[in-house]
This record gives structure tokens, sequence and C-alpha cells, in this order.
């Protein structure tokens, strides 16, 4: 698959040019621009273009913040729960739960956050080909699971516990371990390893 280039993507997002200023001009002009700006001064520096009016300064802003937050997680170091929740956070507003499995690599850097499945308002469904198939593919060292549960509490549910033992095992037998799994909301979290959860009722 072949990316588009930088100014590539500025064309989609600007979609027009005017009439003085065909969109590739533009485009190039507003990569400069991004190239040689601070955060702080972006808008403004984009608005100063000629043809950039206020609605393609803020659309190119707002995509490179959704860009930021949506990847500003790779190669971030995990080593406690709290570590991973800046990146998970905005999944904890969604109205049904997704569940999330994030890829480790042997230094505990984070390789991708994959949504494996999305549920209903209360429950997810989950098979442990889903989860694992993406930490094969990535040669992952570990995961983290992560599922968010749109009541607003946190405490596991009886089927959250046993779907963690399940998963558990099955982690010991492809070789993968699971370091925690993270139930989130808006507000709070609760980490399985924190709460001594890591384990199988049959061991």
């Amino acid at each position: 698959m072949e990316y588009p280039d930088d100014v590539e993507l500025v064309m989609l997002i600007l979609g027009t040019g005017t009439k003085k200023m065909p969109i590739s001009t533009m485009a190039k002009k507003i990569v400069e621009t991004l190239d040689s700006s601070n955060s702080d001064k972006l808008v403004d520096n984009l608005l100063s273009l000629p043809g950039v009016g206020e609605g393609k300064a803020l659309a190119v802003a707002a995509a490179l913040e959704l860009g930021r937050r949506r990847f500003s997680y790779r190669g971030a170091h995990v080593n406690t729960p709290e570590s991973i929740i800046p990146y998970v956070r905005n999944y904890a507003i969604c109205s049904k739960e997704h569940f999330l499995v994030i890829t480790l690599n042997g230094s505990h850097d984070i390789i991708q956050i994959h949504v494996v499945s999305v549920g209903t308002v209360n429950r997810t469904l989950i098979h442990p080909r889903e989860v694992f198939t993406e930490a094969i593919k990535e040669n992952a060292a570990a995961i983290i699971l992560c599922h968010n549960h749109p009541s607003g509490r946190t405490t596991p549910s009886e089927e959250d516990i046993m779907t963690t033992e399940k998963l558990i095992q099955a982690s010991k037998i492809m070789g993968i371990p699971i370091l925690d799994h993270l139930i989130i909301d808006c507000s709070s979290y609760f980490s399985f390893m924190e709460h001594d959860l890591l384990f199988s009722r049959e061991e």
C-alpha cells in the first residue's frame, strides 16, 4: 500500500483551493508552514497564508490534534497501570463496550492499540483468537487488556473476571503474557494487577 505524502494529505483535508491559489499550491504552502510553526502559533500562521480562511486553518489544526491523540502512544513506555490510561481514555466516553488489546515489545513500549471487539451498552463478547491474532502478527512480547464500562462503574463483573481467567490460560499456551486488564470510565480505572486478579481459579 502506498501512503500519500504530506501535501496530498493536506489536499484531502482542504478539499478545494481558491481561484487564485490551486489546492496543490495551497497544500504545499501549508506543509511548509507546519514545518516551521510551533503549535501555539500554528493557526495564526496558517491564517496568514493567502486563501486560507478560518475554516481551512482549523480543519488542519483539528486533523493534527486528532492524529496526536490517536497515535501519540506509539513507542510510549508502560511501567504502571496509570501510564496506559492517557492513551485509552478516549474510549471511556463510548456508549458501547470496546475491548482493547495493547501490544508491547520486550521493553514494554507500546506497539499498537487494537479494538478487537465492540459490544452493547453493558457487555462485549471476546474470543482468545481475537485477542492474540494481532499480538502474534506484531511479535509482541506481552499485552495489556482494556475495556470501558459505559455504566460509569469500573468494578469488574463476574463475566469480566471469568473472561480474564480464560484469556490468561490462553496466554500461557501462546507464550504471550497478559500484564494487566484495565476497566476504564471517564474519571477512574480498575486494574486487575493492582487487585491481584491476574490468576486462574484452577491454580
